[in-house]
């Protein structure tokens, strides 16, 4: 048995270390943010493979991870704008009724500690991932500047790539449940060749297709 935390089902994908921006309206996760705050203000985010973030009967995956709250408004009807940063990956053991809100049981999942990143490797890619983010932002898409800083630490500088890339929910969940960095450095570098691929293609077709670049990628604050 794990710790039993409330839980955010999202089509989005979080990391560790990633911000996460959200607006509360649906009344059962006002709820949860409220009961968050009254304890450790913490809570899980889950992709959802199929289904809507509104109403429930959504298919969950079963990797996620552990965020805390951060900074928190409450408006007078109720509704919350939130901010949260991803701290640690999850597995999903089981999920509890959704009463009052979605609930599981999960486990800690950490990366293995014998799979890093040379300082090489993750130099490399770190060029590689600067050429996708100026080609994007020349297509006009919503990405960090080209000169973002990279944490000195490979680990971290891997999870920041990994979560700042312009890449689908399905791709940012296949990183997040890779064993560990050197797997995720290795998995995002082939990401990113097929993106460079494709930003180079539309940028000598003069303009971008969203839907090239996966659903979720560039939004705002999520609402729930």
């Amino acid at each position: 048995m794990g710790t039993v935390i409330p839980m955010f089902p999202l089509g989005s994908v979080l990391l560790p270390g990633m911000p996460l921006p959200l607006h509360v309206f649906e009344p059962r996760y006002q709820a949860l943010v409220h009961d968050c705050l009254e304890s450790t203000a913490e809570f899980g985010v889950v992709l959802i493979e199929r289904g809507s973030e509104v109403g429930g009967g959504d298919v969950r995956t079963d990797v996620g991870t552990v965020a805390r709250i951060v900074e928190a408004a409450r408006f007078d009807d109720g509704r919350w704008a939130i901010g949260a940063v991803g701290l640690r990956r999850v597995r999903i053991e089981a999920w509890l009724p959704d009463d009052p809100y979605p609930r599981a049981d999960v486990a800690e999942w950490p990366d293995d500690e014998e799979d890093l990143p040379a300082v090489e490797g993750v130099a490399e890619v770190g060029a590689r991932f600067r050429r996708v983010l100026a080609l994007a932002a020349e297509l006009g898409l919503p990405v960090p500047p080209a000169t973002v800083e990279l944490a000195d630490d490979p680990v971290v500088a891997v999870l920041q790539m990994s979560g700042a890339s312009p890449l689908g929910p399905a791709d940012r969940q296949a990183l997040l449940q890779a064993p560990g960095p050197a797997s995720r450095l290795a998995l995002l570098s082939e990401m990113l060749v097929d993106q460079a691929e494709l930003l180079e293609a539309q940028v000598a077709m003069g303009g971008a297709d969203g839907d090239d670049f996966g659903e979720g990628f560039g939004q705002g604050p999520e609402g729930l």
